[in-house]
């Protein structure tokens, strides 16, 4: 119907009806909903909400108390909030409502599927094959709590066990045949094909080609290998049977500084008299291997043959060796007295000069005490000692060592500086040396003569005499050098 628009009598009791329908429907509602309010709360107000409510409830604290804790803090939680909720209705209050906590059915589920599972293992250990498979377990568990106890032990045994092993090992290693095995194996790789190499590198600095031997290996002992030296021309000669001893010397001192190159030590290496059978030809090859060897060590060389000595000096002043001179002597002190320098015999002439010197203040004091027979004997020995000096320095100076008695060449680059001797320094040394000669116990003098000893003035000034005279003539040899 518009507004305002006249209602008929017909409409006017349709809409009457409709308004007594409505009216007699909300007034049914509304005691529908009563009723429910009151038989909800009549409901939650006889609820039981107790532990002994659950049939299972005293099982599940045995079992599972974790959970039964659960489930009494939740059956509180629930019996207070019932609480309120009655509470606020006796008041005419609302209270919001909270969603329950989900704790307690979670773990209530939990447990339902641990006590399946277990029912159907033990559905399962009905039959044999269960059984055994439980049992197995059952043992299992057992071990575990054993191990807590028994673990130290056992680590302790495993510990042993592996020591015992690598005891074992080691003892295996250490076996000499292994080692000889193993010394073998890496001698025939490694280390003969180097010896052999050395060797004859050796040899070719010691003899050239004059001794044609190898060195072979022949055999080893507790993992160290031998070697044994053979001809080129015959394997089966015995070497000490057709080389000569000096050829020998050499072998065996090839032989040496192989074996000395493959040390791995920079030892100091002695030599007592190396050369003492061998020839001219074999000393000098000697000598230049020393020298060689001693730019990288030291080398000590025990030597009585001069012209060795004089080979090792002349060597190592080529090589630029540095070098050190010392003798040992027999005296009236006693033997191995040692002192710098060479012996008389091997010393140059600057040396000669200055032992000279000393000895000519020596026998000063024993004029000046007038012990004229010592005194004498001094002299006679210093005018001795001065004329084999003349003699030196007639190699050593005037010759400038062109020509050398302990050498087997002539070392012609000097030659020039003879040239610069005159007359003068010829006559100089024939006065020196004569007078040398007067002095000496070379001839018997007459004994009605009886001629004193010169004075200790007339001795110092012959030793200076030959002093001048060597410094004169090298003055001289340096203006044409």
């Amino acid at each position: 119907m518009l507004c305002h628009q006249p209602v008929s009598a017909e409409a006017g009791d349709r809409k009457a009806t409709f308004e007594d329908f409505v009216k007699a429907d909300s007034e049914r509602q509304a005691r529908l909903t009563e009723t429910a309010y009151r038989d909800a709360v009549g409901n939650l107000a006889g609820v039981s909400i107790r532990m002994s409510a659950f049939a299972l409830g005293r099982r599940l604290g045995v079992i599972h108390p974790e959970v039964a804790a659960v489930l009494r803090r939740g059956l509180a939680t629930a019996r207070l909030r019932r609480w309120a909720c009655l509470k606020a209705i006796r008041d005419g209050r609302t209270i919001p409502l909270r969603e329950a906590s989900d704790g307690i059915v979670p773990a209530l589920m939990r447990v339902a599927a641990d006590t399946e599972a277990y029912a159907a293992e033990l559905l399962a250990a009905s039959d044999p094959a269960g059984r055994a498979r439980l049992a197995a377990e059952r043992d299992e568990l057992r071990d575990r709590d054993l191990l807590a106890t028994l673990l130290p032990k056992a680590r302790i045994e495993v510990e042993r066990l592996s020591a015992l092993a690598v005891i074992k090992a080691c003892l295996a290693e250490t076996v000499t045949n292994a080692i000889t095995a193993l010394g073998n194996t890496i001698a025939d790789k490694v280390i003969t094909p180097k010896v052999r190499d050395r060797f004859q590198e050796e040899i070719q600095k010691l003899a050239a080609r004059r001794v044609r031997v190898d060195i072979v290996r022949s055999g080893g002992r507790l993992g160290s290998p031998h070697y044994q030296v053979r001809l080129f021309a015959n394997e089966k000669a015995k070497v000490g049977e057709i080389l000569s001893e000096g050829e020998q010397t050499c072998v065996a001192l090839a032989a040496f500084l192989t074996e000395l190159a493959t040390a791995a030590h920079g030892s100091t290496l002695v030599f007592d008299d190396p050369v003492s059978s061998l020839d001219h030809r074999w000393r000098r090859k000697v000598a230049e291997r020393l020298v060689e060897e001693g730019g990288i060590r030291q080398i000590i060389v025990f030597t009585h043959d001069l012209v060795f000595l004089n080979d090792l000096h002349v060597l190592a002043g080529e090589g630029h060796v540095p070098i050190s001179l010392v003798s040992l002597s027999h005296t009236s002190a006693g033997a191995g007295i040692v002192s710098t320098g060479l012996p008389w015999v091997g010393a140059k002439v600057r040396e000669r000069l200055d032992i000279l010197g000393k000895e000519a203040r020596a026998a000063r004091i024993l004029y000046d005490a007038q012990e004229d027979e010592e005194y004498g004997i001094a002299v006679s020995r210093i005018y001795s000692k001065l004329r084999s000096t003349w003699e030196r320095a007639l190699e050593e100076v005037a010759f400038c060592g062109v020509i050398h008695r302990h050498r087997d060449y002539i070392a012609t680059k000097d030659l020039l500086k003879v040239t610069t001797l005159t007359a003068a320094d010829v006559q100089a040394f024939a006065a020196g040396f004569k007078r040398c000669c007067d002095q000496t116990e070379s001839h018997d003098p007459s004994p009605g003569r009886n001629a004193a000893p010169p004075i200790p003035d007339d001795v110092m000034k012959a030793v200076q005499d030959l002093g001048d005279w060597v410094e004169r003539v090298r003055e001289q040899q340096k203006a044409v050098a």
